[in-house]
């Protein structure tokens, strides 16, 4: 029998990789998901070239572009990423305000501000989905909690997202109350890793805490607000299941951001081409946003390492 000639015992009985192709076995796992992320890629890049509506399958053909042309001179299109904008900007400046004011709140570490910081994290356990079905039966003007408050504070009639003008801020507000715990929990986490010496040398010199929380919290919690702004900036451009799950894109075209009105195009008009041709947008301008905060990050690293 074969023995291990380092120790002079038999090897182990069992499936043996050779060392030569371990690193080829150990790469199939990102092999395999690059594969399942191009698939449906590059399958949207060709359907956004093509005319291809699901009602008539057999007048498919190549229109070279035409879908992006026509969603350009589109003024549905238009305000497509008028609303995207806007929520996206609102959603995140109201979600960093709020979520770094709770992590300096909670920043102390203690018992209770630990449970306070739990507890705050339980709308992020909430689906999407499910927290707007949620606020929708809160905001309903016949049976809600929240339209019986509004009542109470003088809002009599108050309607909610089936107002045009109130639609844009119910969706924000459900954002706000899904998606904070999400950044202050990343906040805290930065606010509690820096370096305490800087701090207790400005405690000493008697340094106004407004000063330190300029010229010293801020400047060193920077990479985690573009961390935080990066992540929640893509998630808000892709929104689709709060607002679909409220309004369906309405009242009218209120809400039509580019998930929902992809989808619209694609179920209702059947419309495969122009669906796909809005997603690759949409999917440029995120790959745009990401490239811009990934380098200011990596710029913003660089100049922390030369200063230190």
């Amino acid at each position: 029998p074969m023995t291990d000639a380092s120790n002079g015992q038999k090897p182990a009985p069992g499936f043996r990789v050779s060392r030569k192709f371990l690193p080829y076995l150990l790469s199939l796992p990102a092999l395999f998901a690059c594969i399942g992320i191009l698939v449906p890629f590059v399958t949207a890049v060709v359907y956004s070239l093509q005319r291809y509506r699901l009602s008539q399958p057999f007048a498919r053909k190549w229109n070279w572009g035409q879908n992006y042309l026509d969603l350009l001179s589109d003024a549905s299109f238009w305000n497509t990423v008028k609303v995207s904008v806007t929520y996206a900007v609102l959603t995140v400046s109201i979600e960093l305000l709020l979520g770094l004011g709770i992590a300096l709140l909670l920043q102390k570490r203690s018992r209770v501000n630990n449970f306070v910081s739990i507890m705050l994290l339980m709308p992020l356990m909430t689906a999407p989905a499910l927290a707007a079905l949620m606020w929708k039966l809160m905001t309903n003007p016949g049976f809600g909690i929240l339209s019986y408050l509004a009542g109470v504070a003088g809002f009599a009639n108050m309607t909610w997202a089936s107002d045009p003008v109130t639609a844009m801020f119910t969706v924000v507000l459900v954002d706000v109350w899904v998606y904070t715990p999400f950044i202050m929990i990343l906040l805290l986490a930065g606010l509690r890793s820096l370096p305490t010496q800087p701090f207790e040398a400005a405690a000493l010199d008697g340094v106004p805490r407004l000063f330190v929380f300029w010229r010293i919290t801020l400047p060193m919690l920077t990479p985690f607000l573009l961390t935080a702004t990066l992540f929640r900036v893509i998630e808000s451009a892709q929104q689709f299941d709060i607002i679909y799950a409220m309004t369906q894109g309405g009242p009218g075209d209120k809400l039509m951001v580019f998930q929902v009105r992809a989808y619209l195009d694609f179920f209702q008009s059947t419309n495969v081409g122009r669906s796909a041709a809005l997603l690759m947008i949409l999917w440029a301008i995120v790959y745009a946003l990401s490239n811009a905060f990934i380098k200011n990050w990596l710029r913003l690293r660089e100049r922390q390492r030369g200063n230190a």
